[in-house]
């Protein structure tokens, strides 16, 4: 018989033999994620989670809780997360639309995040587009554009000179296809140009420039072109009224 006195058991195999990390997957990746996280940091992750899983599944209410609780985090630098809470403050996840509340936030993004400003101007322009306040983004455009980072970003110029041709429309062919027989705006037409040339010199393989240069170009060719002294639709309605015709310029000279 062999003696069972030596017998010695096998030592236990226990989790910490792992390497931590690697017993947590996580389903989207976290700012500022370390190689070996702590509790803390795990349980900072999986809120994130919580975040974007709720807005995927259009459960905005639950994003939002779990998103209160994350920025309170001394650990969370929310601000650099300004993508995230734009996406919160939507009334539906699956609708691109603008409201007071984003176009807010991201004035005071605009201003406490300096690193972000060309990105987070891009957005406020869409978004006051969105909200049909195109005079409010071209005056935004025009406020930064002359300063530096701004002025050598060919995308915030093209913004400019699209907003100006809209702008340089009456106020009934706005949005609409027609180009013939429709009375522009000579002011706003010459400013949308200076933008677009200079989007194009920063970038000049830029089609959207280049291809509204041309359709520039084109309308300067036709006789639809007025010098108005205010830019505002509702002046812009009354110059084009109270415009003489050509034909009664000419009777008055005989």
């Amino acid at each position: 018989m062999t003696s069972t006195g030596n017998f010695e058991p096998e030592p236990p195999t226990f989790v910490f033999e792992k390497a931590y990390y690697n017993d947590h997957q996580f389903l989207f990746t976290f700012p500022n994620e370390k190689k070996m996280p702590n509790a803390r940091q795990i349980q900072l992750q999986r809120l994130y989670d919580i975040v974007n899983l709720s807005m995927q599944r259009g459960d905005l209410p639950r994003a939002r809780r779990a998103w209160s609780i994350l920025v309170r985090c001394k650990e969370i630098n929310w601000k650099a997360m300004w993508r995230l809470g734009i996406a919160l403050l939507e009334n539906d996840v699956r609708v691109m639309e603008s409201n007071p509340h984003k176009i807010d936030f991201l004035r005071t993004m605009l201003l406490q995040l300096p690193e972000e400003r060309e990105r987070i101007l891009a957005e406020l322009v869409q978004n006051y587009i969105l909200a049909g306040r195109y005079r409010d983004a071209l005056d935004e455009l025009e406020f930064y554009l002359p300063s530096f980072p701004y002025r050598d970003n060919p995308v915030l110029h093209v913004y400019a000179g699209l907003l100006c041709i809209f702008i340089a429309q009456p106020p009934e062919s706005a949005g609409t296809n027609e180009v013939e027989g429709t009375t522009y705006d000579s002011n706003s037409l010459s400013r949308a140009q200076i933008f677009l040339e200079h989007a194009k010199a920063l970038d000049p393989h830029n089609i959207v420039a280049s291809e509204f240069l041309h359709k520039l170009h084109s309308i300067s060719q036709g006789p639809g072109l007025l010098s108005f002294t205010s830019h505002d639709s509702e002046d812009e309605t009354y110059a084009k009224g109270h415009q003489p015709s050509r034909s009664k310029r000419r009777k008055s000279n005989f």
